[in-house]
């Protein structure tokens, strides 16, 4: 081989290098996938809606723990009434009375379902009226009750059932987070991998128009010498020809691929990255993967967040069975009160000779004295009693604890669903890591065989025993051969995206931690 020969072949070899690997542009953006993954975590506005749903969740499970807060009422309210005597017994002329009344109440809901309240109310009457024994009065009452339902809306399950369910809801809504999270995950990785082959596929044909313009380059100075025929150059041109156009129509994926990227990880949500080139570092790998498909099927069932999302509306299914069981009850309710009065005001003593002539003596006792013998439950009183309602709806209608059973019923058959699709996805999608592989491995061998069948085709060429249309015809095998194995290569990538997200590991696998995602 002589100097000029060796000077080619290095400078060929130097192209194909760098065309290899290209240089980083000005406005471009090397990423890695595991790069791609945070940015969508962090930029995506489908997880950003879906981040959402937690917060509001745990906003529900607030409202729904409210109804144990102690409730609080106050009242005032004062009434001044004048009109004509009908008697001078009652008064001279006209009956005039003046009523200050003021209340103030707390009420909490205990866990059983009882209610605990403790009132304080009192009152001013002032009036014109004769023999009013005590005038102004001052009136003052601290009542205790409680009432606890005995049969329907009894015990603590149905007392807390809304909260028990909110909270239920809490934890589905950050199942559905978690699979949303997987999905955009896939999403990321294929749209990624997709870029990939789209890019390299691109390097394999424009491997294979330069080779089909070495031909043409080869043949045209042949044709100046007479070694071959015209119709040679031809052939070469052609295949320059249909080359070029391919690589258009390459290119052209390339760009449609890194839009679905960029829409993916949102890349126009960081500021002056919207044109920027994405530039993708990793490389597609084809390392055997070992799965045992019982071991793969024990970790769906542990990891998939659709069968968490199932089994916890289960448990809600069956707290609201139990629930309209017990509505189903009669309304037996305990009520018992406890309560002190207490008066003061201005006692006037009577002649009792004459009881509606002028008080023949005046005692005043301040207002805070009715208060004294509420405090010190100068006059107890209480009360105990029973009630029984029968209401209609429930002796007669049982449509609510029926649609609650069928409900109940239909959630578990789809969770048997459910676990039967996992187990045949896992099947199928074990089945298509193995099968992946061996395609590796079988477009590998068909690949090197293509390129020993194209140079041994350019040596036959060479000596004269072929033709340039037969070693065009293997150049398009050989790049067809490329693309294969670098298809397969990628479905492998698919497939093991695919087993993760259907083993519901992608987030672990990618170190994804739900606490750190925005908004969260």
């Amino acid at each position: 081989m002589n100097k000029r020969t060796i000077g080619i072949f290095v400078f060929l070899s130097l192209f194909f290098v760098q065309m290899s690997f290209p240089q980083q542009k000005e406005n471009s953006l090397s990423l890695s996938l595991q790069d791609c993954i945070l940015k969508a975590m962090k930029n995506n506005l489908g997880v950003a809606i879906e981040v959402l749903n937690p917060e509001l969740s745990d906003i529900s499970v607030t409202l729904a723990g409210e109804k144990f807060w102690p409730g609080l009422s106050f009242s005032l309210s004062r009434r001044d009434t004048m009109q004509a005597s009908y008697s001078y017994l009652e008064s001279s002329d006209e009956v005039t009375s003046l009523n200050d009344r003021y209340t103030a109440q707390i009420s909490q809901l205990v866990p059983t379902g009882g209610t605990f309240s403790i009132a304080f109310d009192g009152g001013t009457t002032d009036t014109n009226q004769r023999a009013q024994t005590i005038n102004p009065r001052y009136n003052s009452t601290l009542t205790f009750s409680f009432t606890q339902p005995l049969l329907k809306s009894f015990g603590i399950k149905t007392t807390r059932k809304d909260i028990i369910v909110a909270r239920n809801n809490l934890n589905i809504t950050e199942s559905q987070l978690n699979k949303v999270l997987q999905d955009t995950i896939y999403n990321v990785e294929q749209a990624y991998w997709n870029l990939v082959y789209s890019i390299e596929s691109l390097k394999v044909r424009r491997q294979s128009l330069q080779l089909a313009k070495d031909l043409l380059a080869k043949n045209q100075r042949e044709v100046e010498v007479g070694t071959i025929a015209p119709i040679e150059v031809l052939s070469a041109q052609s295949a320059v020809a249909t080359r070029e156009a391919d690589i258009l129509q390459a290119e052209a994926q390339v760009k449609n691929n890194e839009d679905i990227l960029k829409t993916i990880i949102n890349l126009p949500a960081e500021e002056g990255r919207e044109a920027a080139e994405i530039i993708a570092v990793d490389k597609p790998a084809y390392e055997l993967k070992e799965i045992s498909l019982e071991e793969a099927l024990r970790t769906a069932i542990e990891n998939r967040p659709e069968l968490k999302q199932m089994k916890i509306d289960l448990q809600n299914k069956e707290i609201n069975l139990s629930y309209a069981k017990n509505q189903l009850l009669p309304n037996l309710s305990l009520s018992a009160s406890y309560w002190s009065p207490g008066l003061s005001g201005t006692k006037k003593e009577y002649d009792p000779r004459n009881p509606f002539g002028d008080p023949i003596n005046t005692i005043v006792s301040p207002a805070s004295d009715a208060l004294k013998d509420v405090l010190n439950f100068k006059y107890p009183n209480w009360s105990l009693g029973l009630n029984l309602t029968l209401p209609l709806d429930s002796v007669f209608s049982r449509a609510s604890y029926a649609q609650a059973k069928v409900n109940l019923q239909q959630a578990e058959l789809k969770l048997k669903n459910q676990e039967q699709q996992i187990y045949l996805e896992i099947r199928q999608t074990v089945r298509a890591v193995e099968t992946n592989y061996k395609r590796v491995q079988a477009y590998k061998v068909a690949r090197e065989l293509a390129e020993k069948k194209l140079l041994a085709e350019e040596e036959r060429l060479k000596v004269g025993l072929s033709t340039s249309y037969f070693v065009l015809q293997y150049q398009t095998d050989l790049t067809t051969a490329r693309t294969d194995e670098l298809k397969a290569i990628i479905d492998y990538n698919f497939s093991l995206a695919g087993l993760d997200r259907a083993l519901g590991v992608s987030l672990k696998k990618k170190n994804i931690n739900l606490s750190n995602l925005p908004g969260k």
